[in-house]
């Protein structure tokens, strides 16, 4: 039986589906395989109705599908007719995801048993901190002092809302203790591909033209987690950079679509499906 047969562990990430041509991406996608699973790494897209139109279409087509929330399904747009805010609205998120069969990050994480696995596929929800801050600026309050003075400022700060925590920076301390936790807890001898809306490390937002908004883009609370987790692969999108880079020995894939605007500049066609497992072959770093 070949590798295709046996399925493929699968990928993809930023479909901003609120895009016509990116809805249209998203109607394009197929599985491989019967049994290829898809990881989905966030931003599928900026209201609820998103959200379950493209996701459930995807868990129609798939084994299974995968999904860790980026920053886009937590806003509350006005023009969106569900206005939960918050928590509240993760875990309305979370229970559309559960009537579709999506696996999400507070399910039981499942087990890849295709090629190249064994390995525990881990979605997170972890946020950021504002711990990303450009040297010289020491603290959270003076890294967004200094996005509102030039300008470069998430749209995060006007439309996603921490309820009931106090900040986003507390939201993401509780996310980050109680997701370490159980990751600890789990089986030993699994290695783990980690699928989160951001990378674990600061080194992908080098690449950024606005330095000052890796802010907005992880924490360095989990720098050692691709290591400290066995992680074979850990996937994720939100940079609208797709790319193939290493850090620690560990393969870190960008899977993003992105807006129109940003695919239609790029030599490769929107939504070719990146493969985690197996592991490919001879892709070098920045591939992508």
């Amino acid at each position: 039986m070949d590798q295709g047969d046996d399925g493929e562990l699968l990928a993809i990430s930023d479909l901003h589906v609120g895009h016509a041509e990116n809805r249209a991406v998203v109607e394009g996608l197929r599985p491989r395989s019967p049994r290829d699973w898809l990881l989905v790494a966030g931003d599928v897209g900026e209201t609820v109705a998103h959200v379950e139109w493209a996701l459930g279409l995807l868990a129609a087509r798939f084994a299974r599908v995968v999904w860790a929330p980026g920053n886009h399904e937590l806003w509350t747009p006005t023009a969106d007719p569900v206005q939960l805010r918050g928590v509240a609205r993760y875990q309305h998120l979370v229970e559309v995801c559960r009537r579709l069969g999506v696996v999400t990050p507070e399910d039981p994480y499942p087990v890849w048993r295709g090629p190249g696995g064994p390995a525990l596929v881990a979605p997170l929800f972890l946020l950021y901190d504002h711990s990303w801050r450009p040297e010289g600026l020491d603290t959270p309050e003076e890294a967004l002092a200094e996005a509102y003075r030039t300008g470069i400022v998430c749209t995060d700060e006007a439309l996603l809302h921490p309820d009931p925590y106090p900040s986003r920076t507390a939201w993401c301390a509780d996310r980050v203790a109680t997701t370490a936790a159980r990751l600890a807890a789990r089986d030993p001898a699994l290695p783990t591909v980690l699928v989160n809306h951001y990378p674990l490390v600061r080194e992908p937002t080098r690449i950024l033209r606005y330095p000052i908004f890796a802010q907005w883009c992880g924490t360095e609370a989990t720098a050692d987690w691709h290591r400290r987790f066995d992680a074979v692969a850990m996937v994720y999108g939100h940079l609208h950079v797709p790319r193939t880079t290493w850090h620690d020995g560990v393969r870190f894939e960008e899977v993003s679509v992105g807006y129109p605007r940003e695919w239609k500049q790029r030599s490769r066609p929107p939504g070719i499906l990146r493969r985690i497992l197996p592991e490919p072959e001879g892709i070098p770093p920045t591939a992508w």
